[in-house]
């Protein structure tokens, strides 16, 4: 399935950057502003991936099913936001090989895309900061689509914007989101180890193909530079 591809998708948390850490300062901060309870830097390994409404209400609700009250909700997020605003990069890091990898795709001529449930504001400043957003030309943001991953939405988009049929696209990511979303747009997936999928081992999910770092990426397609 990889021989068609033109274009790769990739995923951001858990995939090219580890952003936990900043993520856990940013929701302590509104946790701690609301009078609840913080969080460990585990739990919300567990709790990220849905994108960012699901990681407040699980927080507020210290549980993945995240039941809360909506006016909790309400008086939450703009706190939670302006907190990571502040904290993007401070502790986030990308994970090793993602540089490399990323600069030899590109410099082999890849047209490549951010595509997260991130909301675009943040994935913008983080990708800046890490120094890789030169590397994508489009970033598709959890705002962007009707529906997050692992509906197709994203990744068609993702499509439309580089001009490619989406079974010619290839996701790239490290979650069970990223292997449905795939799945049903139709483009074949490739999945990291490493990662944010629940504490589950990402080859159940069945993708295409396991690498184990970005950096063997350009190998695996067969492009050279």
């Amino acid at each position: 399935m990889l021989e068609n591809v033109t274009a790769i998708f990739f995923d951001l948390d858990g995939t090219l950057v580890d952003s936990v850490p900043d993520l856990t300062a940013a929701v302590n901060v509104m946790l701690r502003q609301l009078g609840l309870p913080v969080c460990a830097e585990t739990q919300i390994r567990n709790w990220v991936g849905n994108g960012m409404d699901n990681l407040i209400r699980r927080a507020l609700a210290n549980n993945i099913a995240g039941q809360v009250e909506p006016e909790l909700f309400i008086r939450a997020k703009p706190l939670y936001k302006a907190a990571y605003a502040e904290n993007v990069s401070v502790h986030s890091g990308l994970y090793a090989g993602v540089r490399v990898g990323l600069a030899a795709l590109h410099v082999a001529g890849w047209s490549m895309a951010c595509v997260t449930n991130k909301p675009v504001e943040f994935a913008l400043l983080l990708l800046d900061q890490m120094g890789i957003g030169q590397f994508f030309t489009t970033v598709v943001g959890g705002e962007c689509t009707a529906h997050l991953k692992p509906a197709p939405d994203a990744l068609l988009l993702s499509a439309e914007r580089l001009g490619i049929p989406i079974r010619h696209g290839l996701m790239v990511g490290d979650s069970l989101n990223d292997v449905g979303a795939a799945r049903n747009a139709g483009c074949p997936v490739v999945c990291v180890p490493y990662g944010y999928n629940h504490g589950q081992d990402i080859r159940d999910a069945q993708p295409d193909k396991v690498i184990a770092s970005i950096v063997d990426l350009p190998a695996l397609l067969g492009r050279a530079a």
